[in-house]
């Protein structure tokens, strides 16, 4: 089963489906038919409708089977009927409740998600990746307690998952609780070195950031990759911070393990190259411009 991965690289910047700052209410009837509708009008529909499982004669396996096959032919809606059928003909419940609520995270329907994934954890509450994903839904609403509760749910049952204390991570800074959220990013890192890189199939609203917000995750992410020695993904970071406006100068200067690159002439070439974007002009034209290989354009795993 897929987990919710409600954060992206450093700065959970660049999400493929990015949300507006109205997801917490659902699109409605009128809306999700006009959406399925304009996917109907893809020429590969023709060819997927005329291989669909009947939904009066196919087991409930095969109905959910096919509903994955929808969902990931990128057509949502017509996933869900299938879901649906299959729940008719007594599937996996707890299963289907985590894929429907992940559909409904797709359509932006967010209060309907959160209902199923907390129908899903009822019916089995041991069930790591729903947890994750009832946290992930109560984080997109913007209940940052709430989600740290369920993302610790989740982590009790499976430690060891890397995607979990990220969106622990995460979660933690929106409440401004720094440190906590540095100490679940290293340990995301310690367990998949990759886990902020990684691509998935739907995505959460960067838009939950403010921009300086954005600035100060980036940074924080920069102390985490300093202690750990990563000094590529720190400078990268420290770039991002400081693109939003960030002073990343004065920070550095307050932090130990930072203070030492203040004067580095990477630093300096990248705070130079913000302030150039801030003021409209042009980068510095050096081969030392590109400071580190980017760690975003991930999308949100579910």
């Amino acid at each position: 089963m897929r987990a919710l991965t409600p954060h992206s690289s450093t700065l959970i910047l660049a999400l493929s489906l990015c949300l507006s700052s109205s997801i917490v209410s659902a699109q409605g009837p009128v809306a999700g038919q006009e959406s399925q509708g304009r996917r109907h009008d893809d020429p590969q529909w023709t060819v997927v409708q005329q291989h669909l499982a009947n939904p009066a004669t196919a087991s409930a396996a095969t109905l959910e089977l096919q509903g994955d096959l929808l969902r990931a032919r990128r057509f949502p809606e017509d996933a869900l009927d299938y879901y649906h059928f299959a729940q008719k003909r007594s599937g996996n419940t707890a299963s289907l409740m985590n894929k429907i609520g992940l559909i409904e995270i797709e359509l932006r329907n967010i209060i309907l998600a959160h209902g199923y994934f907390q129908a899903a954890v009822k019916l089995n509450r041991n069930d790591a990746s729903g947890w994750n994903n009832l946290a992930a839904t109560e984080y997109l609403d913007r209940r940052y307690d709430a989600a740290v509760k369920d993302y610790k749910r989740a982590l009790k049952i499976d430690k060891d998952s890397a995607v979990f204390h990220s969106n622990l991570s995460t979660a933690y800074f929106e409440r401004k609780d720094f440190k906590r959220a540095r100490l679940e990013a290293d340990e995301a890192l310690r367990l998949d070195p990759g886990v902020f890189e990684h691509s998935s199939g739907a995505g959460i609203s960067a838009h939950l950031l403010t921009k300086e917000d954005r600035g100060r995750f980036a940074f924080e992410m920069a102390k985490v990759y300093a202690q750990r020695g990563q000094e590529a993904e720190m400078l990268h970071s420290l770039a991002m911070a400081s693109e939003t406006g960030f002073d990343i100068v004065g920070a550095m200067t307050k932090d130990s393990g930072l203070a030492k690159y203040k004067t580095d002439p990477r630093v300096v070439l990248l705070v130079m190259t913000a302030k150039a974007l801030h003021l409209g002009g042009s980068k510095p034209t050096t081969s030392a411009t590109v400071v580190a290989p980017p760690i975003g354009d991930s999308t949100v795993a579910r």
